[in-house]
């Protein structure tokens, strides 16, 4: 059962419509043309998807026929999980994060530390003295008082960075953080199913997402 539900754009994902009537996720909100907003996980995704809901849902958004991919909930995983890497490998790039346990573990007690990253397979040890290291800077601008887990390993981890090695990344800028935060917690909510917005479902955007954008040409 999918209704218009509500919420940012930081929070939602939007679906854009090719010319062809062909549904694919934008997760940048950067494709030409008309768009919905989804608020679901992929696991509500998959479902309404396979049960012919979502096809009849976004007919109903676009007011026409569409086309919706079996694997909509796949390609809209990778999409979040490819935008969350490029995130951290742009900030890498502009000089607002670092790496290297001793400097992490530095900048984090001199309170330079807006955001702290550890790597899924990142040692339990590892994680409490970095963590730990966080708290005694006092750095809480985010809301923070322990670093987000990163959803894939350090190969990955350092793979996106440009890197060796990379098992714990400190956001040293706090418009950086933000935008890592960000990215980091709509691929997390996704594949969560216990992390998305209330009531996740349908919704649609424009100014604010309560009706179906019109896009860009």
């Amino acid at each position: 059962m999918l209704t218009r539900a509500k919420g940012t754009k930081d929070e939602l994902i939007r679906l854009a419509l090719g010319p062809d009537g062909q549904v694919a996720p934008d997760v940048r909100a950067k494709a030409p043309g008309r768009g919905a907003w989804i608020s679901v996980g992929r696991a509500q995704l998959d479902e309404a998807n396979a049960k012919g809901k979502l096809k009849g849902a976004l007919a109903r958004a676009f007011k026409e026929p569409v086309e919706v991919p079996e694997d909509l909930g796949a390609l809209t995983e990778a999409a979040l999980r490819q935008a969350s890497l490029d995130r951290l490998g742009m900030e890498a790039r502009s000089g607002k994060l670092i790496n290297g346990a001793e400097r992490v573990e530095t900048a984090a007690r001199s309170g330079k530390v807006y955001l702290l990253v550890h790597a899924a397979d990142a040692g339990e040890d590892g994680r409490k003295r970095m963590d730990q290291a966080w708290r005694s800077g006092g750095s809480r601008e985010l809301g923070h008082d322990r670093g987000l887990v990163f959803p894939e390993g350090r190969t990955i981890l350092s793979m996106a960075l440009g890197r060796e090695n990379v098992v714990h990344v400190a956001l040293t800028d706090p418009a950086a953080a933000a935008r890592v935060s960000q990215t980091l917690a709509r691929w997390r909510a996704f594949t969560d199913p216990h992390a998305g917005l209330d009531g996740g479902d349908i919704a649609s955007g424009s100014s604010t997402p309560d009706e179906v954008d019109e896009g860009t040409e």
